[in-house]
């Protein structure tokens, strides 16, 4: 009887150890997983640099991809094709840099004229949040003889250079992107069949059917999505240049450029895009002028990224909105605004790349706006 009791007892034993086995694998795993993606975490906030300027030339290639080919089927080869289109790219550039900078001199000149307008606006608004705040202030409290001075402590505004000194590194990280977003673009653009095949031969034999479709779609998507952004954002600057022009404020097919493009950005865009008109109309605007502003760039915002924006490019990315939140928290926390820009094609890419890895294709479907 106690043998068979040992015999039963035994296997349960060896039942239990292989699982206390499997269990302690499994969070190993675990937390070499979690280790990783720290790791990889750490690596793209130390790589913001480098990844930033590498993603925003190869969004700019994508851009300047149609006219490399229509002066291909001219029988212009492709890296002369390449140089004129960059070329050309950089002069426009310099034309709108030099127009915004001479339009931000004249501004500058007549601000002096405009800081009686501020000074009274905001002294009207301080006279009524203080009135406010005395009313208060008779309900809560006993009424004094004594008159209190309250003392006001003027402090220098920050000079330019100060300004300079304190975005060195800033400064100095946009000028070398500067220098090698033309070179990154134009030898993309020139080298682009090359890439794709030489990345295609990465995988192995029997995967590269499988990578092929997978960067194919990749390009498909990103493509779809610049060209939808720049469609709306033409959109949203022509309604906004109607606008600022029946509002009287100088400037408004540049301003309105300015705010249907910068309105584009999700969740701060609507408020960036504020700040061009209601500048740039400091001598034009009244109290209503200002309220149709706000009042119509948050009507355009609202119809762009509700209506426009799904039916445009929702259907390319197919991507669930909540998981558009999260990607646009994440890489705004990683990489600030610029985050906010390439958060969308990031997030895209990864889902067409989870939708054909079978390991990955249950974090597809998350990713997704339906489950198929």
């Amino acid at each position: 009887m106690n043998k068979s009791v040992e015999e039963v007892i035994e296997p349960q034993q060896a039942i239990e150890e292989v699982e206390v086995l499997q269990a302690s694998l499994k969070a190993g795993s675990i937390a070499q997983i979690v280790v990783a993606l720290i790791a990889v975490i750490g690596l793209i906030y130390l790589l913001k640099f480098v990844l930033v300027t590498a993603l925003i030339s190869m969004l700019l290639s994508y851009v300047l991809e149609p006219p490399v080919k229509w002066l291909a089927l001219l029988r212009i080869p492709r890296w002369i094709g390449a140089f004129i289109v960059v070329l050309s790219t950089l002069l426009i550039l310099g034309g709108l840099t030099y127009y915004s900078y001479n339009s931000a001199v004249q501004f500058t000149d007549q601000l002096p004229a405009y800081s009686a307008r501020i000074r009274g606006e905001i002294g009207s608004i301080r006279f009524h949040a203080d009135r406010m705040a005395e009313q208060a202030r008779s309900i809560v409290e006993a009424p004094k003889d004594e008159k209190h001075i309250v003392p006001v402590k003027v402090e220098e505004g920050p000079g330019v250079a100060g300004m300079i000194s304190r975005n060195s590194e800033t400064i100095l990280n946009l000028s070398l992107a500067g220098g090698f977003v033309p070179f990154l673009v134009y030898f993309m653009l020139t080298l682009k069949d090359h890439t794709h095949v030489a990345t295609v031969r990465l995988f192995p034999k029997e995967h590269r059917l499988l990578a092929h479709r997978t960067v194919g779609r990749i390009s498909a998507m990103i493509r779809t999505y610049l060209v939808a952004n720049v469609l709306i954002g033409l959109l949203n600057s022509s309604l906004c240049t109607v606008i600022f022009w029946y509002l009287g404020i100088r400037y408004p097919y540049f301003i309105g450029a300015l705010s249907g493009f910068i309105g584009l950005v999700p969740y701060l865009g609507v408020f960036a895009s504020l700040l061009p008109p209601l500048v740039g109309g400091l001598d034009a605007l009244n109290r209503t002028g200002i309220l149709v502003v706000i009042v119509a760039l948050v009507g355009i915002h609202i119809l762009t990224m509700n209506v426009l924006y799904p039916k445009f490019v929702g259907k390319r990315l197919q991507l669930n909105p909540l998981g558009v939140s999260l990607s646009l928290l994440f890489w705004a926390w990683i990489w600030g605004p610029v985050g906010l820009i390439l958060a969308m094609p990031i997030l895209g890419a990864t889902k067409i790349v989870c939708d054909y890895v079978e390991p990955l294709r249950g974090v597809g479907q998350w990713l997704g706006d339906s489950i198929s």
